[in-house]
C-alpha cells in the first residue's frame, strides 16, 4: 500500500464510498453506508466522515459524531461506523482510520471514544479489541458499547 491518507466526504468521493465492497457475512453488521452519510444532513457541526485514500483509491470510510452535549454519554463521542473495502482489509486501513479518529477526538478535548456495535460471529468486535476498545456495557438492546479512554 502506498501511503494513507483521510480526506472529508465529498461529492468527488461518496460514490466510491458507497461502493465499498464487504466480505461475506459483513453486510449483516452494518446499515447502508447512506445512513451514516445522512447524520451530516442532521448535525453538520458535530459529524465528522472521512474517507480513506490509498493514493487517490478509496479504500475506506470512518464515520464520528462529537457532541459532549449528548444526553446519552456513550454518543458524546462515538465511532459510528468504520468500512473498509474487502481486498484491502488486513492491511492496517482500518487501524490508520480509528488512529486519525483518536487524534480528532483528543484535538476536541474528549477524553474517550465509544463504538457500538452487535456481537457475533463474523461480526466487528475482534478488530475493535484488537485497535484497544475495551467493553464497558451494553445498550439496551443488546448491542456492546466499548471505549478507548484518551
Amino acid at each position: 500500500m502506498a501511503e494513507l491518507r483521510l480526506v472529508e466526504l465529498s461529492a468527488s468521493t461518496i460514490v466510491a464510498v458507497n461502493n465499498l465492497s464487504l466480505k461475506p457475512g459483513q453486510e449483516q453488521f452494518l446499515a447502508p453506508v447512506s445512513y451514516g452519510i445522512a447524520a451530516t444532513v442532521i448535525d453538520p457541526r458535530t459529524s465528522w466522515q472521512r474517507v480513506v485514500l490509498d493514493d487517490d483509491e478509496v479504500v475506506g470510510f470512518v464515520s464520528a459524531n462529537f457532541d459532549p452535549e449528548a444526553p446519552q454519554e456513550h454518543f458524546r463521542s462515538v465511532l459510528w461506523r468504520i468500512n473498509v473495502d474487502a481486498d484491502t482489509q488486513g492491511r492496517g486501513v482500518g487501524r490508520f482510520a480509528v488512529d486519525r479518529l483518536l487524534d480528532e477526538a483528543r484535538a476536541r478535548g474528549m477524553e474517550l471514544v465509544d463504538v457500538i456495535y452487535e456481537a457475533g460471529e463474523g461480526g466487528p468486535e475482534a478488530f475493535f479489541q484488537r485497535v484497544g476498545f475495551t467493553p464497558v456495557g451494553e445498550t439496551e438492546y443488546g448491542e456492546v458499547i466499548a471505549e478507548i479512554r484518551l
